[in-house]
């Protein structure tokens, strides 16, 4: 569940998440689970829940898994479920950086395992705030480019808070403040363009280019970290060009 770069649509990156569906529906159960605790499990009267739903659906998470998640979340199978947010950041090779996002059950499980995986894979645990400054928390929506311009989806959702709308491979990425996310994807509806995803993401403020020995490093670190169970999202201010990614295929 890789943030904001220019080359998450490569051949490497869709290998990767298509390994991974199963955790990619484990990250959007948590996601319910923690609204239905907050707000029960009425979809009506629980508006993070139907959100939650919503996304799910969107991700095709079978509806078995969504209903069970509602009932385990909402105490109503007898389990108790609490669940802690945590972020780590990480300093990666070349100078390069990443903040870790965890939904936990057990803090002590998710800080060993992420200090493991991360000293295991070349990377170094950094201090509280050393890293995050150079991060953007933002509102994030991703859809197909093809079938769409720029100019269409800046109409559809410049007066909804879009701030900004780059191609990033065979995606577009509409950029907001956080706040305006709900609308963005409002607006996305109503003019019947789809979308992938929506998500406040951490959006780096500066990218650091790598080359294909810093490349293969920062991609071992990022697949030993989204292999944890805890962790819901990688996000790094790295950028890999196009000639780099074609070294690493060569390899």
């Amino acid at each position: 569940m890789s943030g904001h770069s220019k080359w998450a649509t490569t051949k490497h990156k869709k290998a990767i998440i298509d390994a991974r569906r199963a955790k990619a529906f484990a990250k959007y159960v948590k996601g319910i689970e923690v609204a239905a605790r907050a707000g029960g499990a009425d979809l009506v009267g629980n508006p993070a829940l139907e959100l939650a739903v919503t996304k799910a659906k969107k991700q095709s998470v079978p509806n078995d898994n969504i209903e069970r998640a509602i009932k385990r979340g909402a105490g109503l199978t007898g389990e108790v479920i609490e669940y802690t947010e945590i972020i780590y950041e990480v300093r990666g090779p070349q100078g390069s950086a990443l903040m870790v996002e965890c939904l936990t059950d057990n803090k002590n499980r998710a800080a060993a395992e992420v200090r493991t995986a991360v000293t295991r894979s070349g990377g170094t645990m950094a201090d509280s705030g050393s890293v995050a400054f150079l991060f953007n928390r933002t509102g994030l929506v991703r859809l197909p480019a093809e079938g769409h311009t720029e100019d269409d989806i800046l109409m559809a959702v410049l007066d909804a808070g879009a701030e900004e709308v780059v191609q990033s491979g065979d995606s577009f990425e509409i950029l907001c403040d956080p706040s305006d996310l709900r609308a963005v994807a409002g607006a996305l509806d109503e003019a019947g363009i789809e979308y992938d995803t929506d998500e406040m993401e951490f959006v780096a403020t500066m990218k650091v280019d790598l080359d294909a020995k810093g490349a293969k490093t920062y991609f071992n670190l990022e697949d030993a970290l989204e292999d944890l169970d805890d962790v819901q999202s990688v996000y790094s201010n790295v950028d890999i060009s196009p000639d780099v990614l074609a070294q690493l295929d060569e390899d």
